[in-house]
């Protein structure tokens, strides 16, 4: 069901109500002017009425939150309209397969790289794209990765359609659920010829050789980080939240980013933008957008990175089409958990700590729904709270 027809449906609803209501109070009043004996009924009239009451003003602050998160999801939409912008025109070849090798989306570069138009590479196996000796191996392939869990690469001959073989590099990071198992894999493929100067081996950390030597700038809890044009940030340590603004003016969180991850006002399509950091310190690298333009380096390293950024606007989408405000709140500490999860004794323990506020701004509701959800949970002792205040996820 659209949120339109959803929001339809309860003002028709509260219609319905408001006439309930009405009839109600007519009813009370013919009681109350017959002079009958028996005082039982206007009581019951009246409970009746404000129970009426009650159930309208819940549905109209219902109807609130739908609009809401209806709004979020235009919002959230804009965001991956944008993301899928700039997944079309990478420079590199990049796919995405399900576990078992099949094309799920492979951008420009990748038909161009393979001679396939787009619409047909879909749905097609990945290896036969590969000549046959490394097409034998490639089901082991799949089998190591999704054991290891870990992003991995190799050298592999690609055959492209009538066209000669090539040597390319294949670069391939499994995407997990929350209970950390595979799901899909996204695969970034380069002719060697464009790689020479990268190979290192698998163990290569792109990161630390690209990154070190550049200037760190310090943040603490609550600063907005300017967001200067043509320039990306890199968070090297701490939290970051993104967030916009709704047309009623609440705060929307779009994104929370923790080490590795870039972000950048060229990287949205939204009017009101903004970082602020939520850890109790941030250490960000800034990189200007020529360097990573002229640097194909640079551009491979921050892909996948942009991929998850990426599938974190996914999720919350898909988090704020949920009707209920618990089924939200639960989504969204599973999330958190696996994101920002700190094993301990008592459960898992969130490195970052939000306010009341932000999971209500998340969740597309209000902070006082949210800390009657969370007393609840503390008194199921599904939650608790460390000695710093970190929220600790039993079990």
């Amino acid at each position: 069901m659209s949120a339109e027809m959803f929001n339809s449906d309860l003002k028709r609803f509260i219609q319905q109500l408001e006439g309930l209501q009405g009839r109600l109070e007519q009813l009370y009043h013919c009681v109350n002017t017959a002079n009958e004996k028996s005082h039982l009924l206007p009581s019951a009239f009246k409970e009746l009425g404000m129970a009426s009451e009650e159930l309208q003003v819940a549905m109209e602050e219902l109807l609130t939150q739908a609009e809401e998160s209806a709004a979020m999801q235009v919002k959230l939409a804009a965001e991956r309209q944008r993301y899928q912008h700039l997944f079309q025109f990478l420079p590199h070849a990049y796919l995405e397969t399900d576990t078992n090798g099949k094309i799920i989306e492979a951008n420009q570069a990748a038909a161009n790289l393979l001679n396939v138009s787009q619409r047909f590479l879909v749905g097609k196996p990945l290896d036969i794209y590969l000549i046959k000796s490394d097409r034998r191996k490639f089901p082991a392939k799949l089998i190591q990765i999704q054991q290891r869990n870990l992003q991995q690469e190799w050298i592999a001959q690609i055959q492209p359609r009538q066209r000669e073989p090539l040597d390319a590099v294949l670069r391939v990071s499994p995407h997990c659920d929350f209970d950390n198992q595979s799901i899909s894999l996204h695969w970034i493929v380069q002719d060697i010829r464009d790689r020479q100067p990268m190979l290192r081996g698998d163990n290569y950390d792109n990161n630390t050789n690209l990154y070190q030597n550049r200037p760190r700038h310090i943040y603490h809890k609550g600063e907005t980080i300017s967001l200067k044009p043509h320039t990306t940030w890199i968070v090297s340590q701490g939290v970051i939240k993104l967030s916009t603004v709704s047309e009623s003016g609440d705060e929307i969180i779009v994104g929370l980013l923790g080490e590795s991850m870039p972000f950048s006002s060229s990287m949205t399509s939204l009017p009101m933008y903004e970082a602020t950091v939520v850890s109790e310190t941030a250490e960000l690298i800034s990189i200007s957008c020529t360097e990573i333009a002229a640097s194909s380096q640079l551009s491979q390293t921050l892909l996948p990175l942009l991929n998850q950024r990426l599938q974190q606007t996914e999720f919350l989408l898909a988090m704020a089409g949920k009707r209920q405000v618990t089924d939200r709140l639960h989504c969204f500490l599973s999330w958190l958990k696996a994101e920002f999860g700190q094993p301990t004794l008592e459960g898992t323990r969130l490195t970052v700590r939000l306010t009341h506020q932000d999971f209500a701004n998340a969740c597309c509701t209000t902070r006082v729904t949210i800390t009657r959800l969370f007393n609840q949970l503390q008194q199921q002792g599904t939650i608790t709270f460390d000695a710093q205040r970190h929220l600790v996820l039993r079990d």
